[in-house]
């Protein structure tokens, strides 16, 4: 399963990358500067203009790894793969639930709003003799209403139209006190609400960014045990969206991108010179800093933690594979229901 984590980004235009042998290489002004063997690799992603040999493409669809497409910001333009052998009988119980999937959406909710309220008590017990009493009761309030949602979706016959808008609200409590979790002296550093498409400040880009990255594994996840990314049951259904995908990372949202943010912010690995303004408020990484990111995006998947269900340590890369197996196992019916992942 140590493949899965093993994905290459590359991140300088202008490079160029070509098969040779079994091994992708790549070069930069025709000076080789990495050589890595298939057997080695899951998946290969690449931002903005470069070069990928037809060869290379070819090879890649062969040993089933994934060649995704980003624009230099880190939007989404294309995937490529090879034949994916889905289960058909899988599919179809998948197809089946996301027409009355009120019970896997309360389970993915509940650990969505479960990791919400964790990264914000952990805020409380790393920093809490730093914040000023107005901030702390922000914050502690806030983990007390979600709390409360908690217990009303656990609680509740709910449909998923009702548990979205619980969803809403808990984003808007855990997102209002936000900004209390920033610790960055860079005034150009703070929080003041969620934009997308595109984002307007640096916090926003970085979390888009992050969750681009997030998306890509979520979606490899679902696809390595035949499960269709298109099809959702939180997320409605719309043409190109890989809606099971984001379904399954809100889980990991506040851990891995929300949490990550934080810590780059916070230890000031990244300062407000690493974000540019472009024509339009649009907020982007700059080059230097979008490796700053993937080094540490990578590092974090690395980190082992205790999967609850499981009762075994699991690095945090593998647990989107994992949620998509249990997932994968409830659907054939194997489990009685599908387990959310809560950060411990």
């Amino acid at each position: 399963m140590k493949k899965l984590l093993n994905t290459v980004y590359i991140t300088t235009e202008g490079a160029s990358l070509r098969k040779d042998g079994e091994n992708l290489v790549a070069e930069v002004e025709s000076v080789e500067r990495a050589r890595v063997p298939f057997h080695m690799l899951a998946s290969v992603v690449v931002f903005g203009a470069i070069y990928v040999s037809p060869a290379l493409i070819g090879a890649c669809a062969a040993a089933g790894i994934t060649l995704v497409l980003l624009e230099r910001n880190g939007r989404f333009q294309a995937r490529i793969e090879g034949p994916i052998s889905g289960n058909v009988l899988l599919r179809r119980a998948q197809y089946k639930a996301s027409d009355a999937a009120e019970e896997i959406v309360r389970s993915m909710l509940i650990g969505k709003i479960a990791n919400q309220r964790a990264v914000l008590m952990r805020s409380l017990r790393d920093y809490g003799d730093d914040y000023d009493a107005k901030d702390r009761e922000a914050i502690e309030t806030a983990t007390e209403r979600l709390a409360r949602i908690i217990r009303r979706v656990e609680r509740a016959d709910d449909s998923v139209e009702l548990m979205r808008g619980s969803e809403g609200e808990a984003a808007n409590l855990y997102f209002s006190v936000f900004d209390h979790l920033i610790r960055s002296p860079d005034e150009e550093l703070r929080w003041s609400g969620r934009s997308r498409r595109p984002p307007l400040d640096p916090i926003n880009a970085l979390l888009s960014f992050l969750y681009t990255l997030l998306t890509h594994d979520c979606r490899s996840a679902c696809e390595s045990v035949g499960l269709d990314p298109a099809v959702g049951f939180l997320h409605r259904d719309r043409p190109g969206r890989p809606s099971l995908a984001l379904d399954l990372m809100e889980e990991f949202r506040p851990v891995l991108a929300d949490r990550l943010a934080l810590s780059l912010i916070n230890r000031r690995q990244l300062r407000a010179r690493d974000f540019e303004t472009r024509d339009g408020g649009a907020v982007f990484l700059t080059d230097d800093a979008r490796k700053t990111v993937l080094t540490a995006w990578q590092e974090r998947k690395k980190e082992e933690r205790l999967h609850p269900f499981l009762d075994e340590k699991a690095p945090l890369g593998l647990v989107p594979y994992l949620q998509a197996q249990m997932l994968a196992r409830h659907l054939r019916g194997d489990l009685d229901a599908y387990p959310p992942w809560f950060w411990k």
